[in-house]
């Protein structure tokens, strides 16, 4: 069990943390509603109840919106985009690699890379394309979340009508609540990718070797 661990220990401690946090998150976010709740004169929610709430789902999903969004876009964009000196990017020239192309199958490789075809095709993109669809259901599940708030919040404040999930999607409030989540990743990944040309961590992939120069592009 401790060799299964090892092995797949990257896996476990992300996994892990984002159990944690995710339930720390709802039970910080639990008592943030009731006491808004409280403040308008209304009774506070059990726990059970807040995790059925637009506060929560929209809290969940405009994360998860923008994190997918730069995962999958940074994926994509590293297919064809370079950064000099940069472990986070593919040599500078570099197209497909000889295990990319369809006539260097092996009997070990994935069964859409030994068929060809539609499958290889796709196949080939899976990796953005699952994570880009990852990206539009978080957006979606931000909308429909957002909308619930939203009216949450207008009912309690003025009692004003609620307004549809295309209407919310139309509202400043909407967008400035992805803005600020998409930027933060975008300006997160570009430090990344410009700090690894000068900096290093020892024994980690996403680091050039330490003794490597600093115009090196790959990181192996």
């Amino acid at each position: 069990m401790w060799r299964e661990l090892r092995q797949h220990g990257l896996t476990v401690a992300m996994l892990g943390a984002f159990v944690i946090f995710l339930a720390l998150q709802s039970v910080f976010g639990w008592h943030v509603h009731n006491e808004e709740l409280t403040r308008y004169g209304r009774d506070g929610l059990s726990y059970l109840a807040y995790l059925r709430t637009g506060h929560f789902a929209e809290a969940t999903f405009e994360n998860w919106e923008s994190e997918f969004l730069q995962m999958g876009g940074y994926v994509l964009l590293t297919a064809y985009l370079v950064q000099k000196g940069s472990s986070e990017s593919k040599p500078v020239g570099q197209g497909d690699r000889d295990e990319d192309r369809a006539e260097n199958a092996t009997t070990d490789s994935p069964w859409p890379a030994r068929v060809g075809g539609l499958p290889l095709v796709i196949y080939r993109n899976s990796l953005s394309i699952a994570l880009l669809m990852i990206f539009a259901g978080s957006f979606a599940g931000h909308l429909f979340g957002g909308t619930a708030d939203y009216n949450e919040q207008q009912m309690l404040e003025s009692g004003a009508a609620p307004i549809s999930a295309w209407q919310f999607l139309g509202t400043s409030d909407f967008w400035f609540q992805s803005m600020q989540n998409w930027q933060s990743e975008f300006l997160a990944v570009g430090a990344l990718i410009v700090l690894s040309i000068f900096l290093r961590q020892h024994a980690s992939p996403e680091s050039k070797p330490v003794t490597s120069p600093h115009t090196a592009t790959e990181a192996s």
